[in-house]
C-alpha cells in the first residue's frame, strides 16, 4: 500500500469528496492559504472555485451559522476553524442551535454538518493559540467527537463524518501533520465509535487520544525493554467512546493510565477514567493515572513550553511509578 502524510491524506481525502458529490462545500477562514491550514486543502480553490471553496472574514459565530444553514437544506458542509481556540465565538451555534436541532426537531430533520477544528499549538504560540478543547466538545449532547492519530483514519473518519447524517466535530491536530502511514487511494471510511488496538499487551492498558497516541506507541517501546507489556488504544471517536473495547483491555491487563493532550479537570482521561471506575473497579489492581495538560494556560516560552507538554518520557515514567508503587508480578515475574 501506498504512503502518505497526515496532511496529504486530509488533501486528497477534499478533492475526492469535493468532487464526488455537489453537496460537499468548505467553508471557513483561510481556506486558501497554506498559513492557516497546512497543506490540507492545497488545490482546492483553482479545482473546485470560489462557490464550493469559500474564503470567509474572521467571524466564527457567522460562518458557523451559514454552515449551519445550509446543512439544515440538505447541503454537507465543512466548516473549518483553523485555530480551536477561537472555536469559543461559535458556541452559540455550535452548543445552542447545531447540536440540539434533530432533537427539538424530533427527529424529523437531520444536521449532516462537519465542524473541522484544527489544535495549532506550540512553537511560542501562547495561551490564546494552544488550546485542545475535545472535551467541551465531548461533553455537549448531540454532538459527535471525533480525533484521528495516524493517515489511515483521518482520512476514513473525514469521510465518515462529512457522509454521518447528524453534525461531527473533527478534530485535527497539527502536530500529526508528518506522520507518514498507509493510505488507499479509494474513498473509505473507518466507522464513528470504534477504537483500535495499536498494541496488545498483557500488563497495562493505555489510552490515548490523537497526537498522544504516537507518543504511547513509543512509550510501550520503551517500557517493553522493563518487561513491561503494554496495550495500547485508540479511542478514534471520543463520542461515542468505544466503551466496550476499553472495559475488555482493563478487564485483561488489570490496570490503566490515560493519555490525552487536554487540561485535568473535566477532562477526556477524567471522563474515561470514571466510566472504568463505576463499572469495572473490581478488575483494578492498581489506582488509574492520568497524563494530561496541568490546569494552567498554554506559556510562550520555548522552555516552559517543553515543561508544559507531556510527551513520551512522562508516559514511560507515569507507567514505572505505577507498578514501582504497587509492584504488581510481571509475567511471572517480581
Amino acid at each position: 500500500m501506498r504512503k502518505l502524510s497526515y496532511v496529504q491524506a486530509i488533501n486528497e481525502t477534499l478533492h475526492q469528496i469535493i468532487e464526488k458529490d455537489k453537496n460537499v462545500f468548505l467553508v471557513g477562514q483561510g481556506v486558501i492559504s497554506p498559513w492557516y491550514v497546512g497543506a490540507t486543502t492545497v488545490g482546492l480553490i483553482d479545482k473546485f472555485g470560489d462557490k464550493r471553496i469559500i474564503d470567509t472574514p474572521v467571524s466564527e459565530n457567522a460562518i458557523t451559522g451559514v454552515a449551519a444553514g445550509a446543512s439544515f437544506t440538505g447541503m454537507r458542509p465543512i466548516v473549518m476553524h483553523p485555530r480551536m481556540d477561537f472555536m469559543y465565538y461559535a458556541m452559540d451555534q455550535i452548543a445552542n442551535q447545531i447540536a440540539n436541532w434533530y432533537y427539538m426537531f424530533g427527529g424529523m430533520k437531520n444536521v449532516p454538518i462537519t465542524i473541522w477544528g484544527i489544535i495549532n499549538r506550540g512553537g511560542e504560540q501562547a495561551a490564546q493559540h494552544s488550546q485542545a478543547l475535545q472535551s467541551m466538545f465531548m461533553h455537549i449532547p448531540g454532538l459527535k467527537v471525533v480525533m484521528p492519530s495516524n493517515p489511515f483514519d483521518v482520512k476514513g473518519l473525514l469521510v465518515s463524518a462529512i457522509y454521518d447524517d447528524n453534525p461531527v466535530v473533527f478534530i485535527d491536530d497539527r502536530w500529526l501533520y508528518k506522520i507518514v502511514g498507509d493510505v488507499p487511494k479509494e474513498i473509505y471510511t473507518v466507522p464513528i465509535g470504534k477504537g483500535a488496538i495499536r498494541k496488545k499487551g498483557k500488563d497495562i492498558t493505555i489510552v490515548a487520544t490523537g497526537w498522544m497516541v504516537q507518543k504511547v506507541i513509543e512509550a510501550g517501546s520503551i517500557l517493553q525493554k522493563d518487561g513491561i507489556d503494554v496495550e495500547i488504544i485508540d479511542v478514534r471517536t471520543l463520542k461515542p467512546l468505544d466503551k466496550t473495547l476499553i472495559f475488555k483491555s482493563v478487564k485483561k491487563t488489570s490496570r490503566l493510565v490515560v493519555a490525552d493532550a487536554g487540561w485535568r479537570t473535566c477532562g477526556v482521561a477524567g471522563e474515561i477514567s470514571a466510566l472504568v471506575t463505576e463499572n469495572i473497579f473490581e478488575s483494578l489492581k492498581a489506582p488509574i493515572k492520568r497524563v494530561v495538560l496541568p490546569d494552567t494556560p498554554a506559556p510562550m516560552s520555548s522552555v516552559l513550553e517543553r515543561a508544559y507538554y507531556p510527551d513520551t518520557n512522562d508516559i514511560v515514567a507515569t507507567v514505572r511509578s505505577l507498578f514501582k508503587q504497587h509492584r504488581r508480578t510481571l509475567g511471572g515475574k517480581k
